[in-house]
């Protein structure tokens, strides 16, 4: 009788931690930048090696239809942590630029939005977000941190505020130059001839101007010109700076041995936290121009220097897993990796080279809603709780990744909100067969561009577009002129009716239907009309994050670890990791 007591006791303790193992993991979450689906392994790439990443597909699930908020970072890492489309936090551009360019911007992911970090700490979880942010910094004052990761939930910071940029690595040309010249030279131009043509008129007698207006007038725009030259010229200092909560440790930002450095601080995170739950968010900043790579992967893959980086970010992730090996966390925990939004694809090098990514057979890539903008690799590992080598080719979104770890850890999911995203592990798990997401919304920044849908009693998945991006040149797969797409004006063309194509029958986007081609065409148009009634009934009106006055820069709110005079230079994780090898 003690015996069987015993053993019953026993059984109820294991019972217990698996239980409670099941349902709480450990969280790690990879998020690469601007990483194409046609460059790993497990989705059909078959030159560059990624035997790390592909080990999560070959011991977990590999999401076929895995869908970005947004085909842009800032807005698309938005609705990741919120679980929300990025238009209901007010981080939807309504204008050309849709993302932050510059550290000592007002805007950023407002603070009485809910983030998965915040609540999985509040569940006592240790949380840690190691790379880039990109989702702002401070709003007032340069030591308000209104928007940091600290501010949203993650207890350790290491990384970049902004993003990683052409213009922070010398010799790798300007993402701005172009632009700058396009559209100062005119304004330049008109204030020039003005100023000169009232110094005429005034000196031959024509019209008395008052002396003291023109020298304002003067002066006035010889301080824009010398600020706007003093900003571009010293972009790498101001905006391209490493962090270590809140305090800056390189300014600017060094390349060397960069991704080591991310991964050190991922490892050692893990290392402090084998006895406790953790979320880990580790945010890539390949393969974001400006490339990278370091020494031992330089030259090494078949594909350039993006090859390159695409290896070593494998190599990362290879270490990662490798530390939860080490530990016994890897069946305690939940790994997901994805990238923020298809491949660049118009990224190509001043001596040629292409630098942007493979997007398979999808369509244009970053900035667009084509298939290449925003389907996305998905891939889920946690042993013994998600089926290993599994596909699932189910519409998902990145937004799904809130609810889905918010329940894990047994948090309570926000009821004064909605949520977008929809719980994945009845999915992952075999316990349903189709997606919750019937429908879902496709912004090209603020604008709603395209609509899937996905009925339930059918294998087709339906996508509207109601208006493309003009590529240039035209026969071209993007949008080479301008770098990027946009949302709005002369850079698109609007379709009416809209065009429509069946992903399931043609995921390249190739041949719009007809009304001759598909019977259904107006009733399918008019069921997506009223799902797009239903959403924007459910949209409230919020402070735009990404207008012209939060993007620009203010130079209050600049962060310099040393003064403006010694250009705003520190290398004080050099000197750490000097002293630990000396130490060491």
């Amino acid at each position: 009788m003690r015996l069987l007591f015993f053993l019953l006791i026993c059984q109820c303790a294991i019972n217990s931690i698996n239980a409670y193992s099941a349902s709480s993991p450990s969280v790690i979450l990879l998020m690469a930048d601007d990483l194409g689906i046609g460059d790993l392994g497990c989705y059909g790439n078959r030159t560059l090696r990624t035997r790390n990443i592909d080990r999560l597909a070959e011991e977990g699930v590999t999401l076929t239809q895995h869908i970005a908020a947004s085909p842009l970072c800032t807005p698309s890492r938005a609705a990741f942590l919120t679980g929300r489309y990025p238009i209901r936090s007010g981080m939807a551009a309504f204008s050309r630029v849709g993302v932050f360019l510059f550290s000592a911007s007002s805007g950023g992911l407002p603070s009485e939005e809910i983030t998965f970090s915040k609540l999985l700490k509040e569940r006592g979880y240790a949380t840690a977000l190691i790379g880039k942010w990109h989702l702002g910094m401070n709003c007032e004052r340069s030591n308000d941190f209104c928007h940091h990761p600290l501010s949203h939930g993650f207890d350790y910071f290491y990384g970049l505020t902004v993003t990683n940029l052409r213009d922070c690595k010398p010799g790798q040309g300007s993402v701005f130059l172009k632009g700058v010249q396009k559209s100062s030279v005119i304004p330049l131009q008109i204030t020039g001839i003005t100023l000169v043509s009232l110094a005429l008129v005034h000196y031959i007698g024509l019209l008395r101007v008052p002396f003291r207006a023109l020298g304002y007038c003067f002066l006035i725009a010889t301080i824009s010109l010398v600020v706007l030259i003093f900003f571009f010229y010293h972009f790498r200092h101001l905006n391209c700076f490493l962090m270590r909560d809140h305090q800056i440790i390189q300014q600017p930002l060094s390349y060397e041995n960069l991704t080591q450095r991310l991964t050190k601080e991922a490892v050692q995170f893990v290392e402090r936290n084998t006895d406790a739950q953790f979320l880990l968010v580790l945010s890539y900043l390949h393969v974001h121009t400006a490339l990278y790579a370091s020494k031992n992967f330089r030259g090494k893959s078949k594909h350039g220097l993006y090859g390159d980086a695409v290896e070593e970010m494998d190599w990362s992730v290879g270490q990662i897993l490798d530390v939860l090996d080490k530990y016994n966390l890897s069946d305690k925990t939940l790994v997901y990796f994805t990238s923020d939004q298809g491949a660049h694809v118009e990224e190509i090098s001043s001596s040629g080279e292409v630098h942007g990514g493979y997007n398979g057979i999808y369509k244009g890539g970053k900035s667009t809603n084509w298939e290449g903008g925003i389907r996305v690799p998905g891939l889920l590992r946690w042993p013994g709780v998600i089926q290993a080598g599994a596909y699932l080719d189910e519409p998902t979104s990145n937004m799904d990744i809130f609810p889905t770890i918010v329940k894990l850890a047994e948090a309570q999911l926000p009821s004064d909100r909605i949520i977008d995203g929809h719980d994945l592990m009845p999915l992952l798990q075999g316990k349903v067969a189709q997606s919750n997401h019937e429908f879902l919304f496709h912004y090209c920044n603020a604008y709603l561009n395209a609509v899937r849908w996905h009925p339930g009693n059918s294998e087709s998945v339906w996508k509207v577009f109601f208006f493309t991006p003009n590529f240039s040149p035209e026969d071209s797969n993007g949008c080479y002129d301008s770098h990027v797409c946009f949302c709005h004006g002369r850079f698109i063309t609007w379709h009416d009716p809209p065009l429509l194509f069946d992903l399931s029958r043609d995921p390249e986007e190739k041949v719009p239907l007809t009304p001759k081609t598909e019977r259904r065409f107006y009733e399918i148009l008019r069921i997506i009309h009223l799902a797009i009634e239903n959403h924007t009934r459910s949209l409230h009106a919020v402070p735009n994050q990404l207008s012209w006055d939060n993007l620009l820069w203010k130079p209050w709110l600049q962060l310099c670890c040393s003064s403006l005079f010694q250009s705003c230079y520190c290398d004080h994780d050099s000197e750490r990791n000097l002293l630990e090898v000396n130490l060491g």
